[in-house]
């Protein structure tokens, strides 16, 4: 190599052995994201070969400048000064790059995704990021060598040109090597060289794939901060030629059915509980290994004695953010966060809204500092009344809960929520989001953390939390509201898993809904379909609700079986479930077709099951519904 660098066309030969450089070092990135998180992704040959496209488009991008930096046909550049320049900028170009790639790496199993832009948005109010970050370093320290070895790596083999003499052929070959740079590059940026190439987004990596959640594998950090900076998140798709065959097939416009009874006023209750996924209830898992697993949550095992449960449940996004508008105002997650998007300035309101002019007193509750995650933003802008934080809550009760990262511990939080409800007038609504069962996996002093049961780290965390909510219940059981409400408790998203089941692209969607009506207690687990977006008119139909309103979610409990369903979105992909099938598609074509009771989602029955084609328009036309609304601001109705 040496005496190749020797010769006067040295620097086209030095940018083509660096940027290889580069290219390896992506490929050991992405042998590291799947170690990271071999539970959940498959490395396969078509994984390696998508990976070079969507490398390559990365490494052109953040090495543009250096490329021409490289082959300018100027004999003056090549002296030491300018090179240093430009094996400084080369080094802290990729430098990040694969520190993007290696944080993602342990960000990945709590969004099965790759990061966009939009993570920008949803931790700009937070304060206490550098703490998380100090104990991530610690906690992956294997990870910050391999982030020092990497760099040695490009700093020990990179090639810097060498010049002899003002020759012709060195600016021939210079300007003629950058002549064919640009095209190639334009090439390599887009994916392609055919006019029929549009340039390759995030959605494109789904065809190296057969599940969703491996089209992260086949992605890399900087492709997808850069793919979606600035990008219109919303595009209405034209499945349907008229508003009247698109309503045909779906409308989120609710009119009840009128009604003689009067409305019911009773309180409604809200628990969004943090990373509460479905996997760890043991009442809900009855059949999981071979019927011996007991869960980690003995308090909410209780709870679901004498409440209404559903057969399948399902969260509609991975992310607290999404778990917000799905719940309170029946908004799926479809492409990005909804309320990282410009449509969340559009008019929409939520059940707190329609509760407020029914006259009930409503109030958001959350534990950790004012404004974290734009909750209480969101909140405000869907119809909360009172909004109490950390702020509020230590103006009460002092300082010494504070957990020393995100928020007040869960127990203390939710004894205050108890009685701040006892403080407001009838009928009232409510909702709280708990903080403790979350990252960094923390538990107070003096709870058991080390217990034989468990087997990730969260589970201490589900423990504790579990425990909080029974007291919570213990206290609420001696108010006089407790008769008269109807509490819902659910998970804003689901988080770490060591069963299969929960693995899979939709089992990563498992989250409980539980309905529990103290002055009718069920003890019932409904064969249906639900999903968060559910919740808001559900809750509507129990009360006897009677005005028209809008919301993507069903009455689920006033719905016939096969009429219930639930829908989400991860990498690109649409899961629809309904009538025993969950359809995955990617907004033009299913890519596959699994029973529901395929749990580990092995057996893609795409072409084989009759309801397929009825499944395909019915999610065609949620998702155009979404979309037309989003983008035209229609996201409410005038009573």
């Amino acid at each position: 190599m040496k005496q190749l660098l020797n010769k006067p066309y040295a620097p086209t030969l030095a940018l083509l052995w660096n940027l290889l450089l580069v290219w390896l070092l992506y490929q050991g990135c992405r042998l590291v994201y799947f170690a990271e998180n071999a539970d959940y992704l498959h490395y396969t040959a078509d994984v390696f070969r998508g990976g070079l496209l969507f490398d390559t488009s990365a490494i052109l991008y953040t090495n543009a400048l250096y490329i021409v930096l490289q082959l300018l046909p100027l004999h003056w550049k090549e002296n030491a000064r300018y090179h240093r320049f430009c094996k400084w900028l080369f080094l802290v170009v990729n430098g990040l790059s694969v520190v993007v790639n290696l944080m993602d790496a342990v960000y990945f199993k709590y969004t099965m995704r790759r990061t966009t832009t939009t993570v920008f948005g949803e931790f700009q109010n937070e304060g206490n990021l550098g703490g998380i970050f100090l104990t991530e370093v610690f906690r992956h320290w294997y990870l910050v060598l391999l982030f020092v070895v990497f760099v040695f790596v490009l700093w020990r083999l990179y090639a810097v040109p060498r010049f002899r003499g003002k020759t012709i052929a060195y600016y021939v070959s210079c300007a003629v090597s950058l002549l064919l740079a640009v095209p190639l590059c334009v090439a390599g940026m887009r994916g392609g060289f055919t006019t029929a190439v549009r340039p390759i987004t995030i959605s494109n990596a789904n065809q190296y794939v057969e599940r969703p959640t491996d089209a992260a594998l086949v992605l890399n950090t900087p492709f997808a901060l850069i793919r979606t900076i600035g990008k219109d998140v919303f595009t209405v798709p034209r499945y349907f030629g008229t508003k009247a065959e698109l309503e045909a097939v779906y409308t989120p416009i609710h009119r009840p059915s009128p009604n003689t009874q009067h409305p019911t006023p009773k309180n409604i209750i809200i628990l969004i509980v943090e990373s509460f996924g479905r996997e760890y209830i043991g009442a809900l898992n009855k059949d999981l290994e071979g019927g011996t697993y007991k869960g980690y949550t003995p308090c909410v095992d209780s709870l679901i004695a004498k409440s209404t449960t559903f057969r399948y449940s399902f969260c509609n996004g991975r992310k607290s953010i999404d778990g917000m508008p799905s719940i309170l105002s029946s908004i799926p997650m479809f492409v990005e966060p909804f309320i990282l998007t410009p449509s969340s300035m559009n008019d929409y309101t939520g059940l707190a809204g329609i509760l407020g002019q029914e006259g009930y007193e409503t109030a958001f509750f959350h534990g950790a500092e004012n404004g974290s995650m734009g909750f209480q933003a969101f909140a405000q802008k869907t119809g909360f009344q009172r909004y109490y934080g950390r702020t509020e809550y230590e103006a009460a009760r002092g300082t010494n809960d504070f957990d020393g990262t995100w928020a007040i511990w869960d127990e203390p939080f939710l004894q205050y929520y108890a009685e701040e409800m006892s403080r407001m007038h009838e009928p009232f609504m409510t909702a709280v989001f708990t903080a403790s069962s979350h990252h960094p996996f923390k538990v107070p002093d003096g709870f058991p953390a080390d217990n034989p049961t468990d087997r990730i780290e969260i589970h201490k965390c589900i423990r504790y939390t579990d425990r909080a909510i029974g007291r919570f219940f213990q206290t609420a059981s001696r108010q006089p509201w407790f008769k008269n409400s109807i509490f819902v408790l659910t998970s804003d998203h689901t988080n770490m898993s060591n069963h299969a089941e929960y693995q899979s692209d939709l089992g990563g969607f498992c989250s409980p809904i539980i309905i529990f009506d103290p002055s009718a207690p069920t003890g019932q687990m409904v064969d249906k379909v639900a999903q968060q977006i559910d919740i808001m008119p559900t809750l509507l139909g129990l009360l006897g609700y009677q005005k028209p309103y809008f919301a993507f979610g069903i009455d689920v409990l006033n719905t016939p079986k096969d009429d219930t369903w639930a829908v989400n979105y991860l990498n690109g992909i649409y899961q629809y479930v309904r009538y025993g099938y969950v359809l995955q598609f990617d907004g033009v074509q299913t890519k596959a077709v699994y029973r529901l009771d395929d749990r580990l989602m092995k057996n893609n029955l795409k072409g084989k099951v009759a309801l397929q084609q009825q499944m395909e328009r019915q999610l065609k036309a949620i998702i155009q519904q979404y979309m037309e609304r989003m983008k035209g601001n229609g996201l409410r109705i005038e009573n």
